[in-house]
Parts: structure tokens; sequence; C-alpha cells
């Protein structure tokens, strides 16, 4: 049965036809995402950082589980000294591509409105690096951020963890480790287009297999890298694949965005319904006709700049609020 997807969104369709958007159709092997590693150094760099007067930077590195793990810590200079708000970002990539900095420029957009520390995390890529090196590396991270907040100048009850794509997938599986490891709890999850589900079966994976800037096609190989020989397979953990997770109960209130017209739609919806299901507050977004990393790669469409202003709003209204109690487990 043929399951056709939503269009593309007008401005978005006359990107996807421009040269330097057309699809790449190679296999994603470990040599062409080497390949791309490369591509991509232009937008990895800390110039997109140290460029910026209003900054400033610095690096630490922390122990983990098997590696150490270096991040980046990054504020407004006039910062106040004490009780920030602070967001800890894991970059997008597929699991596979990007560094800590990589297309960080929106985050650093962000941090300087809301007055907020940034500490974005470097964590290990497969497939040299297979599951569960990228969820726990990023573990590892946060629990320095939450023990060392007041060293910060940050508030430990209003940390919010953040991703994109991967990183959104893995924040949700952060949020899961933080909370059955018994870390602090955390305010917020931000999960935008987040890569949720290894098993990629869903209808909105099967109506873009072959389109957009991120396809159904390209997501199993990219989870294969991750899961080499398990993706699909009951010995997956609801931590490297959050859909997987049945009870999503005392995790923290969430802002989750997707494209209606991407992969992830169908994955993203289901996890925000399963969060209402367990009694979490989450919003929900799922912007009509937009592909994969729409806001990124089409910053200056106007779909792009509603969903920016959405988030920085459900940011800055949280922000101003109490936090939202902890719903129980069912009994």
């Amino acid at each position: 049965m043929s399951f056709p997807g939503p269009p593309f969104d007008h401005e978005l369709a006359v990107i996807m036809d421009q040269p330097q958007f057309a699809p790449d159709r190679r296999e994603f092997t470990k040599e062409y995402i080497i390949e791309q590693r490369k591509a991509i150094e232009p937008f990895c760099g800390t110039q997109q950082v140290t460029d910026d007067p209003d900054l400033s930077y610095e690096e630490v590195t922390v122990p983990g589980l098997a590696w150490d793990v270096t991040l980046s810590i990054i504020r407004s200079k006039t910062l106040k000294k004490e009780n920030n708000p602070g967001i800890y970002l894991i970059h997008g990539g597929g699991m596979v591509l990007g560094n800590r900095l990589f297309l960080i420029g929106g985050m650093l957009t962000t941090i300087k409105a809301l007055g907020a520390v940034l500490v974005s995390v470097e964590y290990r890529l497969a497939p040299e690096y297979p599951a569960p090196a990228a969820v726990e590396d990023c573990y590892a991270g946060l629990q320095w951020m939450l023990e060392n907040a007041p060293k910060l100048g940050l508030d430990v009850s209003r940390i919010i963890v953040a991703g994109g794509s991967a990183g959104g997938g893995l924040a949700a599986g952060v949020a899961l480790l933080n909370r059955d490891r018994k870390g602090p709890p955390l305010f917020a999850q931000l999960l935008m287009y987040p890569m949720l589900d290894d098993r990629c079966t869903s209808i909105s994976v099967r109506q873009y297999e072959n389109d957009g800037m991120w396809t159904g096609k390209t997501n199993r190989a990219a989870w294969d890298h991750y899961l080499p020989g398990v993706r699909g397979t009951d010995k997956v953990s609801i931590y490297d694949a959050p859909s997987r997770a049945e009870d999503l109960s005392n995790l923290p209130q969430a802002f989750i965005e997707v494209g209606a017209s991407e992969p992830f739609r169908d994955e993203a919806v289901a996890y925000a319904t399963k969060l209402w299901e367990c009694g979490i507050q989450a919003e929900l977004h799922a912007w009509p006709g937009a592909w994969h990393g729409y806001n990124v790669y089409a910053p200056g469409s106007q779909i792009a700049q509603v969903s920016n202003a959405t988030r920085f709003k459900w940011l800055e209204r949280i922000l101003a609020a109490p936090a939202s109690p902890i719903v129980p487990a069912a009994l």
C-alpha cells in the first residue's frame, strides 16, 4: 500500500530544488561518513563563538564511563554570577557526524537573549564507537554540569537538556538515564526533530523513504552504524532508542518539534503522546510541510522563523514560571 506524504512547504520546496541541497543518494557507508565529516568541518569550529565579542568561551575535560568527555562552556560576558538557567546541548548528526560546536549559532542567539549558560558536549560517534558510547558520554557531561552548577553560576533547578535530530534523541535518552540513576531532577527537555526510534517502521519513515534532507533510507543506515547487528531487535536499550520506553513518568516537561514532512514525524508525535499518558507536560509542534532540519538549512523561511520564535517563547515562559510538578508512576 502506498502512503504519499504531505507535500513540502512551498518555500522549502524551492530550496530543495537548489543544487547544493540535492539529496546525496550514495550508500551511507563508513567511507562516506568520513567524507561528510570533512565536508562539515567549516560548521564545527570555535570561531562561531570566539568571533562574538559578547561571549566568553572555555573548555573542560571531565571523566566519562570509559572516555574523557570534553565540554564547551559558553556565556554572555555580562551574565550575572549566580542563579542562571543552564542549557545542556547535544549536537545532531545522525550519531555519526558533527561535534559539540556543529551548527551552534542558533543556540548562541538563544542563550544571549535568555541570559543562560550553555554547556555543549563532545560525544563519541558511530560507527567507530557504537551504542552506548554516545548516550553514556552525554550522561557523564550532564552529571558534571549538575554537580558543578554553583561554580558555573547555575541554578541547578533550572537545567534544560536540549538537542536536535540525533541530539534530540540523545537528550531524551539522557533524561531517562538521569531519572533511573537518581540524578537531580532536570527542569525541562527540548527535543528538536528528535531521532528516537531505531525500528524505522512508521508511516512517516515510509513516506519519506527517499525524499527530504534526511530520508528513511539514510535513517536506517545511521541506526545500523550506532546499533550494529541489533537494530530493530529486543536487545536495544530505551536509553539508546527512547521510543522503546513504556514508562515516561518522573521526566521533565518537554518541548517537542518536528517537520510534518519528514521521517521523524510519527515517532516524535508518539513520544509526546506517551509523555501525556504518563502525566508529563509536553508541548508538541509538527510544522506543516517542513523537512528535517528546516530551521537550520532554511533559517530565512517563514516556517523557520515562526518555529524559532515559538521555541524561544516556550523557553522564556517556562523559565519565568516555577517547575512543573513531577508525577509519580502509577502503582
